[in-house]
Protein backbone atom coordinates (compact mmCIF):
# COMPACT_ATOMS: atom_id res chain seq x y z
CA UNK A 1 0.00 0.00 0.00
CA UNK A 2 1.11 3.52 -0.91
CA UNK A 3 1.90 5.31 2.01
CA UNK A 4 3.11 9.19 0.50
CA UNK A 5 5.04 9.74 4.34
CA UNK A 6 7.27 6.33 3.62
CA UNK A 7 10.03 5.70 4.19
CA UNK A 8 10.76 8.46 6.62
CA UNK A 9 14.19 9.50 6.65
CA UNK A 10 15.45 11.99 9.86
CA UNK A 11 17.22 15.27 9.74
CA UNK A 12 20.63 14.37 10.38
CA UNK A 13 20.73 17.37 11.77
CA UNK A 14 18.28 16.54 14.31
CA UNK A 15 19.53 13.01 15.10
CA UNK A 16 22.99 14.50 15.68
CA UNK A 17 20.64 16.02 19.07
CA UNK A 18 19.87 12.75 20.03
CA UNK A 19 20.89 11.66 23.95
CA UNK A 20 22.17 8.11 24.33
CA UNK A 21 19.38 7.00 26.49
CA UNK A 22 16.61 6.04 24.96
CA UNK A 23 13.29 7.85 25.45
CA UNK A 24 11.52 4.96 25.98
CA UNK A 25 13.80 3.73 28.69
CA UNK A 26 12.80 7.18 30.71
CA UNK A 27 9.13 6.70 29.98
CA UNK A 28 9.79 3.10 31.75
CA UNK A 29 8.80 0.78 29.55
CA UNK A 30 9.14 -2.69 29.97
CA UNK A 31 9.51 -1.72 33.78
CA UNK A 32 7.10 -4.63 35.74
CA UNK A 33 6.87 -2.22 39.21
CA UNK A 34 5.03 1.24 39.27
CA UNK A 35 6.83 4.02 39.74
CA UNK A 36 5.78 7.82 39.25
CA UNK A 37 6.64 9.11 35.34
CA UNK A 38 9.92 10.89 34.29
CA UNK A 39 9.48 14.18 32.09
CA UNK A 40 10.40 13.08 28.80
CA UNK A 41 10.04 16.12 26.55
CA UNK A 42 8.15 19.52 26.47
CA UNK A 43 10.47 20.55 29.69
CA UNK A 44 9.73 24.26 30.87
CA UNK A 45 13.34 24.10 30.85
CA UNK A 46 14.84 21.82 27.91
CA UNK A 47 18.76 21.94 29.83
CA UNK A 48 16.91 19.38 32.32
CA UNK A 49 16.00 16.65 30.13
CA UNK A 50 18.20 14.53 27.76
CA UNK A 51 16.25 15.30 24.62
CA UNK A 52 16.71 18.46 25.14
CA UNK A 53 18.61 19.78 22.23
CA UNK A 54 15.85 17.88 20.40
CA UNK A 55 12.99 20.49 21.76
CA UNK A 56 15.23 22.95 21.05
CA UNK A 57 15.38 21.88 17.01
CA UNK A 58 12.01 21.70 17.46
CA UNK A 59 11.84 25.38 18.16
CA UNK A 60 13.98 25.98 15.08
CA UNK A 61 12.23 24.52 12.59
CA UNK A 62 10.03 27.32 10.43
CA UNK A 63 7.14 26.25 8.26
CA UNK A 64 6.71 29.02 6.99
CA UNK A 65 2.78 29.12 7.92
CA UNK A 66 1.44 32.84 8.94
CA UNK A 67 -1.16 30.51 11.05
CA UNK A 68 0.60 28.64 12.76
CA UNK A 69 3.28 31.57 13.52
CA UNK A 70 0.38 33.86 14.85
CA UNK A 71 -1.62 31.18 16.93
CA UNK A 72 1.66 30.97 18.44
CA UNK A 73 1.95 34.19 19.49
CA UNK A 74 -1.19 34.10 20.51
CA UNK A 75 -0.92 31.58 23.04
CA UNK A 76 2.02 33.48 24.23
CA UNK A 77 0.29 36.43 25.19
CA UNK A 78 -2.63 34.06 27.29
CA UNK A 79 0.08 32.60 29.09
CA UNK A 80 1.58 35.85 30.38
CA UNK A 81 -1.52 37.11 31.80
CA UNK A 82 -1.24 37.89 35.33
CA UNK A 83 -3.23 35.84 37.86
CA UNK A 84 -5.31 37.47 40.46
CA UNK A 85 -4.14 36.59 44.20
CA UNK A 86 -6.28 34.45 46.27
CA UNK A 87 -9.37 36.30 47.67
CA UNK A 88 -9.76 36.59 51.54
CA UNK A 89 -12.07 33.86 53.06
CA UNK A 90 -12.99 30.78 51.08
CA UNK A 91 -16.47 30.68 49.71
CA UNK A 92 -17.92 27.56 51.27
CA UNK A 93 -20.23 25.49 48.82
CA UNK A 94 -21.36 21.66 48.90
CA UNK A 95 -19.50 19.47 46.02
CA UNK A 96 -22.51 19.18 43.94
CA UNK A 97 -22.64 23.26 43.85
CA UNK A 98 -19.14 23.53 43.28
CA UNK A 99 -19.98 21.24 39.88
CA UNK A 100 -23.18 23.43 38.95
CA UNK A 101 -21.07 26.43 39.18
CA UNK A 102 -18.71 25.17 37.41
CA UNK A 103 -21.23 23.47 34.46
CA UNK A 104 -22.46 27.28 34.22
CA UNK A 105 -19.00 28.67 34.00
CA UNK A 106 -18.19 25.97 31.02
CA UNK A 107 -22.17 26.31 29.65
CA UNK A 108 -21.11 30.27 29.35
CA UNK A 109 -17.43 30.10 28.43
CA UNK A 110 -17.91 27.42 25.39
CA UNK A 111 -15.49 24.45 26.97
CA UNK A 112 -16.10 21.01 25.06
CA UNK A 113 -15.52 18.89 28.15
CA UNK A 114 -14.74 19.32 31.42
CA UNK A 115 -14.88 17.21 34.67
CA UNK A 116 -12.89 16.68 38.23
CA UNK A 117 -10.81 13.63 39.71
CA UNK A 118 -9.45 13.08 42.81
CA UNK A 119 -5.71 13.18 42.66
CA UNK A 120 -3.62 10.55 42.75
CA UNK A 121 0.01 10.82 43.50
CA UNK A 122 1.36 8.60 41.29
CA UNK A 123 -0.12 10.88 38.20
CA UNK A 124 2.99 13.81 39.70
CA UNK A 125 6.04 13.60 37.63
CA UNK A 126 8.89 12.70 39.77
CA UNK A 127 11.22 15.63 41.13
CA UNK A 128 7.43 17.71 41.15
CA UNK A 129 5.48 18.48 43.84
CA UNK A 130 1.13 19.01 43.81
CA UNK A 131 -0.43 18.97 47.36
CA UNK A 132 -4.26 19.69 46.16
CA UNK A 133 -6.77 17.20 46.73
CA UNK A 134 -8.41 17.08 42.94
CA UNK A 135 -7.62 18.56 39.65
CA UNK A 136 -10.34 19.95 37.26
CA UNK A 137 -9.82 18.38 33.17
CA UNK A 138 -11.17 21.06 30.65
CA UNK A 139 -11.47 20.13 27.06
CA UNK A 140 -11.60 21.85 23.40
CA UNK A 141 -12.40 19.75 20.03
CA UNK A 142 -10.18 20.58 17.28
CA UNK A 143 -12.22 21.41 14.38
CA UNK A 144 -11.50 17.98 12.33
CA UNK A 145 -11.28 20.14 8.64
CA UNK A 146 -8.04 21.53 9.87
CA UNK A 147 -6.77 18.57 11.93
CA UNK A 148 -7.01 16.48 8.59
CA UNK A 149 -4.67 18.14 6.63
CA UNK A 150 -2.23 16.42 8.87
CA UNK A 151 1.25 16.33 8.95
CA UNK A 152 0.58 19.93 7.18
CA UNK A 153 1.45 23.06 9.23
CA UNK A 154 -2.23 23.76 9.03
CA UNK A 155 -2.49 21.00 11.30
CA UNK A 156 -0.30 22.22 13.75
CA UNK A 157 -1.57 25.58 13.47
CA UNK A 158 -4.97 24.14 14.89
CA UNK A 159 -3.27 22.13 17.66
CA UNK A 160 -1.62 25.70 18.85
CA UNK A 161 -4.67 26.85 18.67
CA UNK A 162 -6.51 24.41 20.88
CA UNK A 163 -4.10 24.63 23.01
CA UNK A 164 -4.42 27.91 23.25
CA UNK A 165 -8.57 28.07 24.10
CA UNK A 166 -7.54 25.57 26.38
CA UNK A 167 -4.84 27.48 28.36
CA UNK A 168 -7.22 30.71 28.54
CA UNK A 169 -9.78 28.32 29.76
CA UNK A 170 -7.55 26.81 32.44
CA UNK A 171 -6.70 30.38 33.33
CA UNK A 172 -9.90 31.84 33.32
CA UNK A 173 -11.59 28.57 35.93
CA UNK A 174 -8.23 29.24 38.14
CA UNK A 175 -8.84 32.96 38.43
CA UNK A 176 -12.69 32.14 39.15
CA UNK A 177 -11.61 30.02 41.94
CA UNK A 178 -9.16 32.30 43.39
CA UNK A 179 -11.46 35.13 43.76
CA UNK A 180 -13.78 32.44 45.52
CA UNK A 181 -10.64 32.36 47.99
CA UNK A 182 -9.41 28.88 46.99
CA UNK A 183 -6.00 28.47 45.68
CA UNK A 184 -5.98 27.16 42.07
CA UNK A 185 -3.01 26.74 39.88
CA UNK A 186 -3.72 26.44 35.93
CA UNK A 187 -1.85 23.31 34.09
CA UNK A 188 -1.78 24.24 30.41
CA UNK A 189 -0.12 22.11 27.69
CA UNK A 190 1.82 21.35 25.54
CA UNK A 191 4.44 22.04 27.49
CA UNK A 192 4.93 19.17 30.26
CA UNK A 193 3.22 20.34 33.93
CA UNK A 194 3.29 18.91 36.84
CA UNK A 195 1.06 16.12 36.45
CA UNK A 196 0.60 13.81 33.25
CA UNK A 197 -2.51 14.55 31.95
CA UNK A 198 -4.25 11.70 30.50
CA UNK A 199 -4.68 9.36 33.74
CA UNK A 200 -6.86 12.33 35.45
CA UNK A 201 -9.02 12.82 31.72
CA UNK A 202 -9.65 8.91 32.10
CA UNK A 203 -10.37 9.25 35.30
CA UNK A 204 -13.11 12.06 34.98
CA UNK A 205 -15.06 10.24 32.27
CA UNK A 206 -12.70 12.05 29.14
CA UNK A 207 -12.55 8.34 27.79
CA UNK A 208 -10.33 5.87 27.06
CA UNK A 209 -6.54 5.50 26.37
CA UNK A 210 -6.62 4.37 22.35
CA UNK A 211 -3.54 2.76 20.60
CA UNK A 212 -2.51 5.48 19.22
CA UNK A 213 -1.24 6.29 23.06
CA UNK A 214 -4.16 9.05 23.13
CA UNK A 215 -7.36 9.47 24.89
CA UNK A 216 -10.19 8.87 22.67
CA UNK A 217 -13.53 9.85 23.73
CA UNK A 218 -17.24 9.28 22.31
CA UNK A 219 -18.10 12.54 21.21
CA UNK A 220 -14.99 13.94 19.82
CA UNK A 221 -12.61 10.73 19.49
CA UNK A 222 -9.07 11.54 19.96
CA UNK A 223 -9.50 15.19 18.18
CA UNK A 224 -9.48 17.20 21.22
CA UNK A 225 -6.80 19.08 23.49
CA UNK A 226 -6.40 19.49 27.29
CA UNK A 227 -5.62 21.45 30.13
CA UNK A 228 -6.51 21.35 33.90
CA UNK A 229 -6.73 22.99 37.37
CA UNK A 230 -5.26 21.84 40.66
CA UNK A 231 -7.13 23.02 43.55
CA UNK A 232 -8.60 22.16 47.27
CA UNK A 233 -11.82 23.32 46.54
CA UNK A 234 -14.42 20.68 47.51
CA UNK A 235 -15.04 19.66 43.71
CA UNK A 236 -17.55 16.18 43.14
CA UNK A 237 -15.54 13.78 41.37
CA UNK A 238 -16.87 12.96 37.98
CA UNK A 239 -16.83 9.76 37.24
CA UNK A 240 -15.12 7.96 34.67
CA UNK A 241 -16.84 6.69 31.48
CA UNK A 242 -16.39 3.25 29.19
CA UNK A 243 -17.49 1.99 25.74
CA UNK A 244 -14.86 -0.77 25.08
CA UNK A 245 -12.56 1.06 23.09
CA UNK A 246 -9.66 -1.99 23.72
CA UNK A 247 -12.11 -4.32 22.32
CA UNK A 248 -11.90 -1.97 18.97
CA UNK A 249 -8.43 -0.88 18.81
CA UNK A 250 -7.27 -4.46 19.36
CA UNK A 251 -8.97 -4.97 15.83
CA UNK A 252 -8.58 -2.10 14.19
CA UNK A 253 -4.87 -0.62 12.36
CA UNK A 254 -5.88 2.69 11.33
CA UNK A 255 -3.12 4.28 13.01
CA UNK A 256 -0.70 1.90 13.21
CA UNK A 257 -1.01 2.13 9.12
CA UNK A 258 -1.31 6.04 9.08
CA UNK A 259 1.83 6.31 11.26
CA UNK A 260 4.85 7.68 9.01
CA UNK A 261 8.00 6.33 11.61
CA UNK A 262 5.33 3.19 12.57
CA UNK A 263 5.84 4.01 16.63
CA UNK A 264 2.57 2.47 16.62
CA UNK A 265 2.32 -1.35 17.73
CA UNK A 266 -0.69 -3.86 17.40
CA UNK A 267 -0.37 -5.04 21.09
CA UNK A 268 0.21 -4.03 24.55
CA UNK A 269 2.98 -3.51 26.52
CA UNK A 270 4.48 -2.84 29.76
CA UNK A 271 4.85 0.52 30.73
CA UNK A 272 5.68 1.57 34.62
CA UNK A 273 4.03 -1.51 36.11
CA UNK A 274 0.96 -1.30 33.51
CA UNK A 275 0.05 -3.22 30.32
CA UNK A 276 -1.18 -0.04 27.96
CA UNK A 277 -1.15 0.61 24.38
CA UNK A 278 2.03 2.92 24.31
CA UNK A 279 4.08 4.58 21.06
CA UNK A 280 7.45 4.28 20.68
CA UNK A 281 8.78 7.86 21.96
CA UNK A 282 12.41 6.74 19.74
CA UNK A 283 10.27 6.40 16.76
CA UNK A 284 7.72 9.02 16.88
CA UNK A 285 9.93 12.15 17.67
CA UNK A 286 11.92 12.69 14.96
CA UNK A 287 8.72 12.90 12.46
CA UNK A 288 6.50 14.62 14.90
CA UNK A 289 9.55 17.75 15.66
CA UNK A 290 10.01 17.84 11.47
CA UNK A 291 5.88 18.31 10.94
CA UNK A 292 5.09 21.00 13.95
CA UNK A 293 3.67 18.40 15.92
CA UNK A 294 2.44 15.70 13.41
CA UNK A 295 -0.93 14.54 14.62
CA UNK A 296 -1.66 11.56 11.91
CA UNK A 297 -2.81 9.71 13.76
CA UNK A 298 -5.18 11.56 15.84
CA UNK A 299 -6.69 13.14 12.21
CA UNK A 300 -6.42 9.17 11.10
CA UNK A 301 -8.68 7.48 13.84
CA UNK A 302 -12.01 6.30 12.91
CA UNK A 303 -13.14 7.61 16.00
CA UNK A 304 -12.24 11.21 15.38
CA UNK A 305 -14.75 11.76 12.13
CA UNK A 306 -17.64 13.93 13.32
CA UNK A 307 -20.57 12.27 14.02
CA UNK A 308 -18.96 8.91 14.38
CA UNK A 309 -17.71 8.02 17.70
CA UNK A 310 -21.19 8.23 19.56
CA UNK A 311 -22.58 5.39 17.10
CA UNK A 312 -19.40 3.48 17.48
CA UNK A 313 -19.73 3.74 20.87
CA UNK A 314 -23.32 2.18 20.93
CA UNK A 315 -22.13 -0.36 18.50
CA UNK A 316 -19.76 -1.51 21.15
CA UNK A 317 -22.04 -1.12 24.41
CA UNK A 318 -24.46 -3.61 22.66
CA UNK A 319 -21.75 -5.65 21.21
CA UNK A 320 -20.31 -6.01 25.17
CA UNK A 321 -23.67 -6.88 26.16
CA UNK A 322 -24.25 -9.77 24.03
CA UNK A 323 -21.08 -11.16 25.23
CA UNK A 324 -21.71 -10.74 29.08
CA UNK A 325 -25.16 -12.20 28.39
CA UNK A 326 -23.87 -15.88 28.39
CA UNK A 327 -21.73 -14.85 31.04
CA UNK A 328 -23.84 -13.45 33.25
CA UNK A 329 -27.28 -16.63 32.53
CA UNK A 330 -24.13 -19.30 33.58
CA UNK A 331 -23.72 -17.52 36.73
CA UNK A 332 -27.21 -17.26 37.44
CA UNK A 333 -27.70 -21.20 36.90
CA UNK A 334 -25.04 -21.57 38.91
CA UNK A 335 -26.52 -20.08 41.96
CA UNK A 336 -29.90 -22.07 41.73
CA UNK A 337 -27.67 -25.26 41.76
CA UNK A 338 -25.73 -24.22 45.05
CA UNK A 339 -29.28 -23.77 45.95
Amino acid sequence: MFHRHRPFTPDPAQLALKPAISGNTINGLGETAPRRPNMVYWAPDPDEIAHGAMQRWFYQVDPGNPHLSRAREERAKLLASPMPEVAGRPVERRPEDWNDAMAALAAAAGFDMWGVAEMDPEWVYEGQHAPQKNIIMLGFAHDYEQIATAPEATAGAEVVRQYGRAAAAAKSIAAWLRRQGWEAEPLTGPMTTKVMMIPPAIACGFGELGKHGSLINAEFGSSFRISAVLTDAPFMPTPPRTFDVDSFCVNCRVCENACPPEAIGPVKQMVRGVEKWYVDFDRCLPFFNQTHGCAICIAACPWSRPGIGLNLAAKLERRATRRDEPIAAKQDQSRVMER
